[in-house]
């Protein structure tokens, strides 16, 4: 059984608290999160048709094909997103199961329903009742979070740089935490007041019961459902589905055990593994923490958090952590270890094997398992083969644009010589006679660095994307300042447009009636989208390239008119 709880503690780990997973499989959620309260709406959605009819004109026929493709899509999506988080939410409750502020609680409440229970079937109803107590505490958690926020605050709040940095502190003292320095608890006179109500009897006594339950494991279920929280895609019902799945599994186990006591016997006893358990998500949780401070870093340009920086801090923790493991580093908390356990060492093995993985990237890998949570390739001082990690259009000087706008702070990856600026971008496409490409990305956006990775990495894509679309990368969460004379105020964003990329969000948010990222759109120099509806995360080469041909397709169609 205990290799099998570190074998259930590992899935978990590496599904919620390692962020390259829940990113990745994120999929498309990030293109069709609107921020309603704004005036924008679900894209392929009726009220979308009435947007764009706004904005740009339309024919019938256009519209009534975008809003089915769309809507089709979308609707597939949607339901999928969402059983993925619930899916995240179940694999932390799992891993929060066997954490040293839960686990040895099994017993404690098994004798609690086994002294109150004069029936086995008053136990039953007892021990189901506690299970969803336990669910309503935490969905009645991510009701709130909802309810306060709301998801849309918490999408346009993931690229502050403010947010982004107090976010990354709380991870890191949680991480930190984890590790021994101190506990996290609540107020111990809360704590003996719901003890106290547990006592009672009936309904009010087992819903305390699971209150208390909730609050005596915060300096361990807090980390993992922040940690959850932050690490998938903001939506209104996400909080409320991580939560409910978190729950369901935490009350499922309890449950079950309560039923059925003579499972005890079948489980391993407390002791040192559980603080191993703890140390090891500490680790986990500190380099987690150091994505925030990049989003933070590469959102204003700090420069304080560079590729080679960040790679190094991770690199040194996997050691550790694999030093950990095999027993040659020991914390406060602590119990002697006398051998290795084989699950141990293979666990040591993996994050030995992670951190030689890392190393490649000092020296220019591209790193494409975790791309999507490294900064970019373009922040690196040194890469082999290149001299810099700097972009090809910090020196172009292609079609008379010596030094094209923001390409000093801006960079495309895997050399494409393109621009950042709208404007500049359209006029030097008349000039040649090309389509744009319109990629509306973000510092902060995992989908768009896995796109990028992923995607736009093959040989077909990137030949197109280099040598038949003009490409303009438009960063619509850079906070660099615009000149006083470029400031605008903006109706559809409710807000002044003082920053590189709220000019550009203003821009996506007018033309396309959306903000989300990553946003692909195919454009003539007419300004004229070439297909519809544009596309956003699509991991499948052959359909992305088939979106790319289609809007060549067409462009030609319209030269020979």
């Amino acid at each position: 059984m205990k290799k099998i709880g570190l074998l259930i503690l590992l899935i978990g780990v590496f599904l919620v608290l390692q962020p390259a997973s829940s990113y990745a499989i994120k999929l498309q959620a990030d293109t069709t999160t609107k921020v309603e309260d704004d005036g924008f709406t679900t894209v392929g959605s009726a009220e979308d048709s009435v947007a764009n009819s706004k904005v740009a004109p339309a024919t019938p026929v256009d519209t009534v094909k975008k809003d089915a493709v769309t809507a089709a899509a979308n609707n597939a999506q949607k339901p999928a997103s969402l059983w993925i988080t619930f899916g995240l939410g179940l694999l932390g409750g799992l891993a929060a199961f066997i954490l040293p502020c839960i686990y040895p609680m099994v017993p404690l409440t098994v004798s609690f329903f086994t002294k109150r229970a004069e029936t086995k079937g008053k136990g039953i109803q007892g021990a189901i009742l506690y299970g969803l107590s336990i669910i309503f505490i935490y969905v009645s958690i991510g009701t709130i979070i909802t309810l306060i926020w709301g998801g849309s605050a918490l999408n346009q709040l993931s690229t502050n740089g403010f947010f982004n940095v107090v976010i990354f502190l709380i991870l890191a003292i949680f991480g930190i935490s984890f590790l021994g320095a101190f506990e996290i608890v609540l107020p111990s006179s809360f704590v003996n007041k719901l003890d106290a109500k547990s006592d009672s009897k009936g309904l009010t006594g087992i819903f305390f019961m699971a209150a208390t339950l909730t609050v005596v494991s915060f300096s361990c279920t807090g980390p993992l459902i922040g940690g959850l929280l932050v690490s998938i895609d903001k939506d209104v019902l996400t909080p409320i589905v991580a939560m409910f799945g978190f729950s369901l599994s935490l009350a499922l186990l309890f449950t079950m055990f309560a039923i059925f006591p003579s499972w005890l016997t079948s489980l391993p006893k407390s002791g040192g593994w559980l603080n191993s358990v703890k140390v090891v998500l500490g680790f986990l949780e500190i380099g987690f923490a150091m994505k925030f401070l990049s989003t933070a870093d590469l959102s204003y340009h700090w420069g304080i958090l560079d590729r080679e920086i960040f790679l190094g801090i991770w690199i040194v923790l996997a050691i550790m952590l694999g030093i950990y493991l095999l027993g040659k580093i020991k914390f406060s908390h602590d119990s002697d270890l006398p051998y290795v356990s084989i699950p141990r060492f293979f666990l040591a093995c993996v994050s030995f094997v992670f951190a030689l993985y890392l190393m490649l990237g000092l020296f220019g890998a591209p790193l494409k398992a975790v791309s999507a949570l490294v900064p970019p390739l373009s922040t690196q001082d040194f890469v082999i083969g290149e001299g810099s990690g700097t972009s090809s259009s910090d020196k172009a000087d292609t079609g008379g644009v010596k030094k094209r706008k923001y390409s000093e702070f801006l960079h495309i990856p895997h050399n494409i010589d393109g621009f950042f600026d709208y404007d500049e971008a359209l006029a030097y496409a008349k000039t040649v006679n090309k389509p744009l490409f319109l990629d509306f990305t973000g510092h902060g956006c995992v989908n768009c660095r896995e796109m990028e990775a992923r995607v736009w990495s093959d040989k077909r894509v990137l030949k197109r994307l280099k040598d038949d679309y003009i490409v303009v990368s438009l960063y619509t969460d850079d906070k660099t300042e615009l000149p006083e004379a470029e400031q605008f105020d903006s109706k559809i964003l409710k807000t002044r447009v003082n920053s590189v990329g709220l000019k550009f969000q203003h821009l996506q948010a007018t033309k396309y009636n959306t903000i989300s990222q990553p946003y692909y759109v195919l454009v003539g120099t007419d300004e004229k989208e070439l297909v519809s509806p544009p596309i956003g995360v699509e991991f499948d080469i052959d359909k992305y390239l088939a979106y790319l041909d289609q809007g060549l397709a067409e462009f030609a169609k319209q030269k020979n008119k």
